[in-house]
């Protein structure tokens, strides 16, 4: 199971987010389900005691801030009675009253972290768009300088964990724009009116214990501890959850400071993330590649994995004509469907997914990554003239799929296994490539 650093809900569209040249902001595309998903060892943590050695120590004013005074200070009704229930909750997971009172002492309502995340559904953006501005010229410039500033520190992160240095610069650039745009939301505040009058409570409020518990710590202060209106935090972006579970104090100086001014302690608990889960040193996250003619599209499937050499054997070449390195089992990956790039994705493309599950966001790091190494731009042309379906427009064509007697077993607007299945049956029986792209062109002739 997944736990991300950052949180998205839809399944395949991306995120809408405004990119401009002149100014560099994060990038983020929409994840697939489970982007909220928390592990058993997780929840087991979060409702565990701990000890209560607030660092640094409280001082006999901050011990003076009551319950009733936190409640006096905020305006919503029931957001201040859903506090004074959750205070409760709070200190049976094991955060002692002095630490709760003072983390939520200017704990506000925020109704723009609700309006965000209650109007996401509709925006996307294609692949070749996302990735326009993922890997642009000035993102690329920008990681190959940051890179060099911080080499030292990037050398000694990637002996120690095994990832390497472009990969965790990449995640960098893309989460804050190498700490340009960290997010300047109170994070206690954002998970606070998120657990209130959210859609996710549940999972939000495991984010607010987590932060809590960073906070009773004294990893840092609640002043300090700000981020994204979702919760995420620091230089690459960190959930609560993650930080407890996989954040590093690589300077040594006893806290986990993601949020400081120098990156280490971000870049290298970014680092010992990917380790975790399975990092393989030395091994890309995918190679550009061609497709035969008449190639069986079943086989684009991340369930059917083999060997370089055999996928040539089947004519699946690199983009210089040459048998793909063996790197391990690969799957053939096509986001854009038959008439954008391919690419045979290897185990350190799901390792990437751990961070964020879109397809669209691991190719974004994994080719950002190449690129500051050096490598050339995807070769392949995009099919730039079409645009990005709707969120109504992903609904209409599983209802019209459904109709036409390719069930997609539920009308989510997301594209999943079931509405590819459905994509790919229909595609064959008017004769279109089987590729199972969800293509504005496909719902044109569905219509």
């Amino acid at each position: 199971m997944r736990v991300q650093f950052f949180v998205f809900c839809a399944m395949t569209s991306l995120s809408g987010l405004a990119l401009a040249e002149s100014v560099e902001t994060t990038v983020r595309p929409e994840s697939r389900p489970n982007a909220y998903a928390v592990t058993a060892e997780q929840t087991a943590k979060l409702t565990s005691k701990i000890r209560p050695n607030a660092r640094p120590n409280v001082t006999k004013k901050e011990r003076a801030v009551t319950p009733e005074a936190i409640l006096a200070a905020t305006s919503n009704a029931g957001f201040k009675r859903w506090i004074s229930a959750f205070r409760g909750r709070a200190l049976s997971a094991g955060i002692s009253p002095a630490a709760f009172d003072q983390s939520f002492r200017d704990v506000v309502y925020l109704p723009k972290v609700i309006e965000r995340d209650r109007n996401q559904s509709e925006f996307t953006k294609t692949i070749w768009d996302y990735l326009d501005s993922a890997a642009s010229d000035r993102r690329i410039a920008n990681g190959k300088a940051a890179l060099e500033t911080h080499r030292a520190k990037l050398d000694a992160i990637e002996a120690k964990y095994g990832v390497e240095k472009e990969v965790v610069v990449a995640v960098w650039g893309l989460e804050s724009a190498y700490g340009e745009f960290r997010g300047d939301t109170p994070i206690v505040s954002a998970l606070a009116t998120l657990s209130y009058d959210g859609r996710r409570g549940r999972f939000f409020e495991s984010q607010l214990i987590a932060a809590l518990k960073i906070l009773q710590s004294g990893d840092t202060t609640p002043k300090n501890m700000t981020g994204s209106w979702a919760g995420a935090m620091g230089h690459t972006q960190f959930i609560p959850t993650s930080y407890l579970d996989h954040a590093v104090d690589f300077t040594g100086d006893g806290r986990r400071d993601i949020w400081a001014n120098d990156p280490s302690d971000a870049l290298a608990s970014t680092a010992a993330y990917l380790s975790k889960f399975g990092w393989q040193t030395g091994q890309p996250w995918g190679v550009e590649v061609t497709l035969p003619n008449g190639f069986n599209y079943d086989l684009a499937n991340r369930k059917i994995k083999r060997a370089p050499a055999d996928w040539a054997g089947l004519g699946v070449l690199d983009v210089d004509g040459k048998p793909v390195p063996d790197h391990g089992v690969g799957a053939i990956l096509l986001p854009a469907g038959a008439r954008g790039a391919v690419f045979m994705v290897f185990d350190n493309f799901k390792v990437i997914e751990r961070y964020n599950a879109a397809d669209a966001y691991v190719i974004g790091i994994g080719h950002l990554s190449d690129r500051i190494r050096g490598a050339e731009p995807i070769k392949a042309e995009w099919p730039r003239e079409d645009r990005a379906l709707t969120y109504k427009e992903r609904q209409k064509m599983q209802r019209l799929l459904t109709g036409a007697g390719f069930n997609t077993k539920g009308v989510d607007g997301k594209i999943g296994p079931n509405s590819i299945a459905a994509i790919k049956g229909f595609q064959r029986s008017v004769g279109m490539i089987p590729d199972g792209y969800a293509s504005l062109k496909l719902l044109e002739r569905l219509e």
